[in-house]
């Protein structure tokens, strides 16, 4: 009887020590979409445009919001493991400009090792009221209005 205990709690130890080697291993997801170099070869600089782009490469991820409206295709490789804050292994730009007739300017790939971290503009409006009930923005806006405010314009 004092075996079959044994070979229980060392059977649950290792089913203890699986699930928490499993509960750490490494998960990853793939976004977005990057032409390969073969189909780039296609797209010919100062040949191209943005239609022959489009049947050659396929529709963009972005495009660019400058006179120029350049395309962007990106992709992006994440790496999730346990508690840790998800960390991109792997990213790639490739993108495509075109000159003021719509013609192919230039085609450029970037990795990951080309970037650098940039400070984006969050560009939220700031409550002013906050703090404030209900019942008080009511009361302070007594005589902040006139009766021709309600009036329509004929």
């Amino acid at each position: 009887m004092g075996r079959t205990i044994y070979m229980k709690i060392k059977l649950a130890m290792a089913s203890a020590a699986l699930v928490v080697l499993t509960a750490c291993a490494s998960t990853y997801t793939s976004h977005g979409y990057v032409p390969s170099d073969t189909e780039l070869q296609n797209v010919l600089v100062g040949v191209d445009t943005r239609e022959t782009v489009q049947e050659v490469v396929g529709i963009p991820s972005s495009t660019g919001v400058l006179a120029d409206g350049a395309w962007y295709y990106i992709s992006s490789r994440i790496e999730y493991y346990a508690y840790r804050k998800p960390e991109i292994i792997e990213r790639q730009i490739v993108a495509i400009s075109f000159d003021k007739n719509d013609v192919v300017q230039n085609v450029e790939r970037f990795g990951l090792k080309d970037g650098r971290v940039i400070q984006f503009s969050r560009r939220v409006t700031t409550a002013s009221v906050a703090g404030t009930s209900f019942w008080r923005q009511l009361v302070n806006s007594i005589g902040n209005f006139t009766p021709g405010d309600f009036l329509e314009d004929s």
